[in-house]
């Protein structure tokens, strides 16, 4: 089953306005916003509670969604220097 929701010409440019600047689609941002409401509803029987996947693939799978110019913005020292991007912490090296 597909679902379609109607929106307003507003709320699809508010979405497409907030999702660029996540650095995802609108699908992948309309999906996180609903995944509260879907892990609350009762599964299908074909569904499992758990998923035996393995977190990496599960990261993986995130990444791939993602355009590739959001791994183009992101800081060539942002392993080394990640307290300065998560926390604003002075960088250590210049």
């Amino acid at each position: 089953m597909n679902l379609t929701l109607p929106l307003t010409a507003t709320e699809e440019a508010n979405i497409l306005v907030r999702a660029q600047a996540e650095g995802v689609t609108p699908e992948v941002l309309v999906r996180r916003a609903l995944e509260p409401l879907i892990a609350a509803s009762p599964e299908s029987p074909t569904e499992t509670k758990k998923s035996s996947r393995h977190i990496a693939e599960l990261i993986a799978e995130r990444m791939q969604a993602l355009p590739p110019e959001v791994f183009d913005r992101l800081p060539k020292d942002g392993a080394s220097e990640h307290d300065h991007y998560l926390y604003g912490s002075p960088k250590r090296h210049q």
